[in-house]
């Protein structure tokens, strides 16, 4: 088909890549929507999601850790070093751990769990593809999106909240340790500014951001896992193709829920005033 295109005109070629865009946004949709009846009438078997909780969430932990740990070094570092001939060494922690909690902690996580986990379910779901193992569970009259995909939604949705929070205690961590025991701050001057300053909301803005990374991470790695066509190379390049996705629209959605939920943090504020 996309050899085909190149001979027509540009303006063909633009109308029919759009077409091709839509096409697939609602075939997105579609499977969401079957993933959603499958496991509201029948939900999977808690064996299913606990395999994937443990596939998804322990075996990502000491890459989080990894990620969390010297992000908080880099942090603190660059803090001290902007802020140390201007006063304001005090507020290294505080920085940290804002940046920590609202914005690094989410995008990292969820980059690290893309690269990790949304590639090799890609690949896992495609090879059954092109192997013809989906077509055989339904010839068995399983499910496939109760049996195979249901599971990895419900489990990597569920636990990047979790892996958020653990990779923004490994950063603020990182942070405490370069801080003090090479900056020489005192542990009070790195702790003490973080009670004030830090509010529900960050942490709360940090965790609905993890939420829906998540889904984000495992349906669109699902959708072009399952889309998947054209042997070992076709496995590739869906491979490729959802972890590009998975990255484009995590940033995408990262500055959407900053603006929305600061936004409606505004409003609610206004009106409890």
């Amino acid at each position: 088909m996309e050899h085909q295109e190149k001979h027509l005109s540009p303006t063909l070629q633009f109308v029919m890549s759009r077409l091709r865009f839509a096409s697939g946004v609602g075939e997105y949709m579609r499977l969401l929507v079957d993933i959603c009846k499958a496991t509201i009438v029948r939900p999977p078997h808690l064996k299913l999601v606990l395999k994937q909780l443990y596939d998804i969430g322990v075996a990502s932990l000491p890459v989080v850790a990894i990620t969390g740990f010297f992000t908080g070094l880099v942090l603190a570092a660059q803090s001290f070093y902007q802020l140390s001939d201007k006063g304001l060494s005090g507020v290294t922690g505080l920085m940290v751990a804002k940046a920590m909690i609202t914005e690094l902690g989410p995008v990292l996580t969820a980059f690290m769990v893309t690269g990790r986990v949304g590639a090799s379910m890609c690949a896992e779901l495609g090879t059954m593809c092109v192997t013809e193992q989906v077509d055989a569970l339904e010839t068995m009259a399983v499910n496939p999106h109760r049996y195979l995909l249901a599971p990895r939604c419900l489990a990597g949705t569920g636990i990047m909240p979790l892996l958020t929070l653990f990779g923004i205690i490994m950063g603020i961590f990182g942070g405490y340790l370069i801080s003090v025991f090479y900056f020489g701050m005192a542990p009070t001057s790195y702790f003490d500014p973080m009670p004030t300053h830090i509010t529900m909301f960050d942490v709360l803005t940090g965790m609905v951001k993890a939420f829906v990374f998540g889904f984000l991470i495992m349906t669109i790695s699902c959708y072009k896992g399952m889309k998947t066509s054209g042997g070992a190379e076709g496995v590739g390049k869906s491979t490729t193709n959802s972890v590009v996705i998975s990255y484009c629209c995590i940033l995408f959605s990262n500055f959407f829920l900053t603006v929305i939920l600061n936004v409606l943090r505004e409003k609610i504020s206004n009106f409890l005033d």
